[in-house]
């Protein structure tokens, strides 16, 4: 599927909130307001996945930037796992940090959430501690932390089950 990345646009909120709620369960997935504060947070962007053939949103990811930048969330829709758009997400969104002087990026994502730890390890991310409790269903998180000085190569082909997830 060919895929093209572009900034989110208002228009682009209600179906980005619709994927954050099929993406993620009740008590990890964002409410409209939560969503909302996050994109428009000074130092925030949005970047969505756009289907280019279709023209329909497949994914999205909201970072802040700053010298340390934070993956909010990571959102794919189901039928497009597993085809490179998580990872062309991430890329875009680690380029967009890197050129505003960003050294790193951290992220956080649920314990128990074995495929997405996988999928941001093939993209060199570390974990450097874990959050207890950070979920409001009381999960914990791991932190985990990319250095973008350096940009190890990645295995682009797999997408995690669930994303990186920043609790309210």
């Amino acid at each position: 599927m060919p895929t093209v990345v572009r900034d989110a646009q208002p228009e682009d909120f209600e179906i980005l909130w619709r994927i954050d709620q099929e993406c993620f369960p009740s008590g990890i997935s964002y409410s409209r307001q939560e969503l909302k504060f996050y994109m428009r947070r000074r130092g925030s962007f949005t970047l969505v996945a756009e289907d280019a053939a279709a023209g329909r949103i497949v994914g999205f990811i909201v970072v802040h930037d700053g010298p340390t930048g934070h993956v909010i969330t990571i959102d794919v829709i189901w039928p497009a796992r597993r085809s490179g758009v998580g990872s062309l997400l991430l890329q875009s969104a680690e380029e967009r940090l890197r050129a505003g002087g960003s050294l790193a990026v951290d992220l956080e994502t649920a314990v128990d959430n074995l495929s997405a730890l996988s999928f941001y390890k093939r993209h060199a991310y570390n974990v450097i501690r874990t959050w207890p409790r950070y979920y409001s269903n009381g999960v914990d998180a791991l932190v985990l932390r990319k250095d973008l000085r350096k940009d190890p190569g990645t295995d682009q082909n797999e997408e995690p089950g669930e994303d990186a997830r920043t609790a309210s």
